[in-house]
């Protein structure tokens, strides 16, 4: 008979006791290996009867420890390629099918170019009567500022303006002259302006001044030897990398480089000549996007531009016959500085290629333009190139024209009944559209479903009514129903009668004096005001008030009179001695004779006898 240790070690499978490994691993280990050798996949279903046969005994026990890993054959590898291929493709189909139906919304949602224009809504912002020739927009879109013809630049916030749609500020920079061009900074903390004058000025974004360009002495002849501009300045326009540094350019022939920082005089200049090498006026200057190159178009036409990293003396691209004998009212580049556009008083819009800079690429022409501030510019997107046009006064209707940016042909157009649009612009941030025109109003267009902020902040919004402090200063009521009629207070009533009350009372409402022409001349506030004479008018001669009979008044004196004459007694005293008085007694038919010149025969034997005595 078998022992039992020998008996557990049969049960349990052990070789002994320090030996752990089971029987089967040995085998497993050989398969394994002749299966490697011959390269041949061992099948676990094998594996698995050779490891019950082996065990007969213990069918019914189960295994103890992870089983082998399952290793298929090549047909069942075969088999299952086969699936996951099919299960790869069904879900490939259902992904297409998935990505068709995304695709299909993309393209339900998508809008085409002239349906991103926000001109469903707009506002209007009355600035005056005479022509806008300026507006700018900070580069968040919150406020706005807008110049013209009547000397006054205006700023509008659209956080904290109401249905009014009231500036909350208006000043007048540069006195008399009308305003050229605004311009915030790129980060929107100052305002630079240029008028009629010779001295461009910088503003903070409240109206306070920050910097004010030197004059130059017109009596120099070389404009490089003066501090500034001798002539009028027509445009200015910020460095888009540096915000202390902005350029400006006038009829004085100069593009003037000025930094905020140095105070005494600009920073430098660049001559204008035309083809014959002489110097003509600058109308309109610009920095590229990049802040590399500047440009500058002059009276004659021309379009010239400097390499700011070189020194001014030749210029980078030229063409003296853009727009030959017209002043250039505006110039645009694009955001990759590969393409320029140009608007002119020869009524045209011109697109060019810097990259091949001696013919345009397109031209739209029967663009009227009377205004010197009518200006272009790329849509945000630059599928479009937008410009307004002028008309004559009550002879028809302003438009702000959208050009397709490949062939300028005519995309859409927005008409202004009765005004010139001067300058206009489309700022991306808040998807709106600022339009000045000629009659003193701007519009602002906007789309609420896709505009954000800006104009959408102000419509609709009711100014709300302030809090009165005095409102809270009366003393509180304490109410005791149940005591005594002596002790109780009297119900207090509320602001809004007490305030009626106030009214009514001339001195607790402060009621002003009515003036003389509604009291008959006496007491009330003089017209002229408190001048010296007026105060002795109000104070000595109207201080007492006399609506007695002036016959009255003076028959109070007869009996003084006569018993002690000073004036009038002592003259009449041989032709009359005895005075006569009309004290009505006479009837009515004396009264009229007497009015006539005709006097009864009563009073003239009464006179007759007197003078007889």
């Amino acid at each position: 008979m078998a022992s039992e240790e020998e008996m557990m070690r049969q049960m349990m499978g052990f070789s002994g006791f320090g030996d752990m490994k089971p029987s089967v691993d040995t085998t497993y280990e050989k398969k394994l290996h002749e299966a490697k050798r011959m390269s041949k996949p061992v099948s676990q279903p094998n594996l698995v009867a050779e490891y019950s046969d082996s065990n007969e005994d213990d069918d019914d026990e189960e295994l103890i420890g992870p089983l082998p890993p399952v290793v298929t054959s090549e047909n069942d590898k075969e088999e299952a390629n086969s699936s996951t291929k099919d299960d790869n493709l069904s879900n490939s189909d259902n992904d297409k099918d998935e990505d068709d139906d995304s695709d299909d919304d993309d393209v339900e949602k998508e809008l085409l170019p002239i349906e991103k224009i926000p001109q469903s809504h707009e506002i209007t912002l009355q600035h005056g009567v005479k022509a806008i020739s300026a507006i700018s927009l900070d580069p968040t879109g919150s406020r706005l500022a807008t110049g013209g013809h009547e000397y006054d630049v205006k700023f509008w916030d659209f956080n904290s303006m109401d249905v009014n749609l009231r500036p909350f500020r208006t000043l007048q920079p540069c006195e008399c002259h009308w305003i050229q061009t605004l311009r915030f900074s790129p980060t929107g903390d100052m305002l630079l302006i240029t008028a009629g004058n010779a001295q461009p000025k910088v503003i903070d974004r409240d109206g306070h001044d920050v910097y004010e360009c030197k004059k130059g002495d017109q009596y120099i002849v070389d404009m490089k030897k003066t501090k500034g501009h001798v002539a009028m300045v027509r445009c200015a326009c910020w460095d888009p990398k540096n915000k202390s540094k902005f350029i400006s350019c006038g009829d004085d022939g100069t593009i003037r480089l000025w930094d905020i920082n140095q105070v005494s005089r600009n920073k430098d200049v660049i001559r204008f000549k035309n083809s014959q090498n002489r110097k003509t006026g600058c109308t309109y200057c610009i920095f590229s996007a990049d802040g590399k190159t500047i440009i500058g178009s002059g009276q004659d036409g021309s379009i010239q531009g400097w390499d700011t990293r070189k020194m001014f003396v030749n210029t980078t691209f030229k063409n003296m016959n853009a727009h030959t004998g017209n002043d250039i009212t505006c110039i645009c580049s694009s955001y990759d500085n590969t393409t320029l556009i140009t608007r002119s008083f020869d009524e045209t819009v011109k697109q060019w290629d810097l990259r091949n800079f001696k013919n345009p690429v397109a031209i739209k022409e029967d663009l009227m333009n009377y205004y010197s501030s009518t200006n272009c510019f790329f849509s945000p997107d630059e599928k479009f190139i937008i410009t307004g046009t002028s008309v004559k006064k009550d002879q028809g209707n302003g438009k702000l024209v959208f050009l397709e940016r490949d062939t300028l042909n005519m995309a859409h157009e927005i008409e202004f009944e009765k005004a010139s649009v001067i300058s206009s612009l489309w700022h991306p941030k808040i998807n709106q559209m600022v339009i000045s025109l000629s009659n003193g109003n701007t519009k602002v267009l906007f789309d609420p479903t896709k505009s954000n902020k800006g104009a959408t902040l102000c419509v609709g919004k009711v100014k709300l009514k302030r809090f009165d402090p005095g409102e809270s200063l009366f003393k509180p009521q304490i109410i005791n129903p149940h005591s005594l009629r002596m002790y109780k207070e009297k119900r207090t009533e509320n602001v809004k009668k007490i305030k009626a009350k106030q009214r009514a009372d001339p001195i607790l409402s402060h009621k002003p004096e009515a003036p003389l022409g509604q009291t008959h001349g006496i007491g009330g506030r003089l017209k002229e005001g408190m001048s010296l004479t007026g105060f002795v008018i109000k104070n000595i001669a109207l201080a007492k008030k006399d609506d007695n009979n002036p016959r009255e008044a003076i028959l109070k004196h007869a009996k003084e009179a006569s018993e002690n004459p000073y004036w009038i007694t002592p003259a009449y005293s041989k032709s009359q001695p005895h005075q006569i008085f009309d004290h009505g007694s006479d009837s009515g038919e004396e009264k009229e004779e007497e009015e006539a010149g005709v006097f009864s025969s009563k009073r003239q034997k009464k006179e007759y006898g007197l003078h007889q005595e």
